[in-house]
């Protein structure tokens, strides 16, 4: 860690997270998804930015869906209206609950701003932290839950990838193309991206 401050922030995020009823079963030990997925998207950012990576960026990608289990997706309706006020809801919850986490250890508004920007994902694509946290959620998604996921979302899952590849920049996508995937789902990626 940078400092003191990122490392009591990181701390905070991953003890809230810490609380997901959601397990995953990596390497024969329970834990608590969003934590697992949190890292993963911090792994994400070191290989997507390296040590170039900013204590924003760092806060951001491990807060990006801090306590999501909070407003389950069956509180909005199953359409893509629901669907999108249910994201605008959860970055709206993650920003605040990031910003108060940040207020607690002593994060000037500067900078509580810029990760707050960050997770609401302005000026994607034109900022390059934005993207890089973009392209950790996508790679995450990918390599980590598109699985289990594409079994139950069968008949839309070449859409939805056909939707996710644009967001990434061409590094993430270069980065995705690589990916350890099962025959089946490169089958659903090269489908998406033939369309």
């Amino acid at each position: 860690m940078k400092n003191e401050r990122l490392k009591q922030a990181i701390e905070k995020i991953d003890s809230a997270n810490a609380e997901d009823p959601n397990r995953l079963t990596i390497d024969g030990q329970e834990r608590p998804l969003e934590l697992v997925h949190a890292e993963q998207r911090t792994a994400w950012i070191q290989r997507l930015v390296g040590d170039e990576a900013s204590e924003a960026l760092l806060i951001a990608a491990r807060a990006q869906h801090i306590r999501r289990w909070a407003i389950p997706r069956d509180t909005y309706p199953r359409n893509r209206v629901g669907y999108l006020q249910w994201r605008k809801a959860l970055q709206r919850f993650h920003a605040e609950e990031t910003v108060a986490i940040m207020e607690l250890v002593g994060y000037e508004a500067e900078q509580i701003n810029r990760v707050k920007d960050l997770i609401m994902k302005k000026q994607l694509k034109r900022d390059p932290e934005v993207q890089a946290l973009e392209d950790a959620l996508c790679l995450v998604f990918l390599e980590k839950q598109f699985s289990e996921f594409a079994k139950k979302e069968a008949d839309k899952i070449v859409d939805i990838v056909r939707k996710t590849w644009p967001k990434m920049s061409p590094q993430g996508q270069a980065f995705a193309l690589e990916l350890s995937l099962t025959p089946e789902d490169r089958v659903i990626i090269e489908a998406a991206l033939a369309g």
